[in-house]
């Protein structure tokens, strides 16, 4: 199944070589690109891509504002809004945070390979796992310690079954399925489906947001 994708850089030589690299792949079709957020709010509901490559630093709204107008577009459901793969400069750039915060199902980092790239546009689109190098889980572990006011009721995961709750702290370690399924002995169709039902019973999105809900509500420790 081809994956479509939508640019979003300020810079034009920028959204050609992303759109370059991404079109080398036969199973990626970029469709469009926009040089500033509002544009890619606006092709990403005309084209309805899979992913959105999205900056943050852009004219007119930036991508942080994008991210968060895409991911809470009331004319689509969860299922059909595109995820979003943010590019930041810095590995430790406050819009991370912010951008995760937004609804953003990744982060790449610009200077990363260009294979890094393609694969994160894959992993974003299947939503099978988070793109995760141990930079990653640091940032949303430090992302859901700024968030987290108060310690939350245990109420928050009581609608899920230990085994539920098993996934999800192994989840939040940055683990796939396969993993996962090592870990628990278990099939890994069997830990699909109970990746389905706790995304499902804590209204989350993918997996991004599966890795912040732990986080922020204790799953697992600091």
């Amino acid at each position: 199944m081809t994956i479509r994708v939508l640019i979003a850089d300020d810079q034009v030589m920028i959204r050609d070589g992303l759109a370059a690299l991404l079109s080398s792949d036969p199973e990626i079709e970029v469709v469009g690109q926009a040089g500033n957020g509002r544009e890619a709010v606006d092709l990403a509901r005309e084209l309805a891509p899979d992913v959105v490559v999205m900056d943050i630093r852009m004219p007119e709204m930036d991508g942080l504002a994008a991210t968060a107008e895409l991911a809470g577009d009331p004319d689509k459901n969860d299922a059909d809004a595109p995820k979003v793969l943010v590019l930041t400069t810095f590995d430790l750039d406050e819009y991370v945070y912010e951008a995760l915060g937004a609804g953003a199902s990744g982060f790449l980092l610009k200077d990363a390979p260009a294979a890094d790239l393609v694969q994160g546009v894959r992993v974003v689109a299947s939503g099978d796992a988070l793109l995760a190098p141990s930079i990653t889980r640091r940032l949303i572990s430090d992302f859901a310690r700024r968030r987290r006011h108060e310690r939350p009721s245990p109420a928050a995961t009581a609608a899920l079954t230990p085994r539920e709750r098993d996934v999800l702290r192994l989840i939040a370690r940055g683990m796939s399925n396969a993993e996962i399924a090592a870990e628990l002995v278990l099939a890994e169709q069997t830990v699909k489906t109970h990746v389905g039902h706790v995304l499902t019973k804590l209204g989350l999105r993918d997996r991004t947001q599966a890795v912040v809900f732990a986080y922020e509500n204790g799953v697992v420790g600091d």
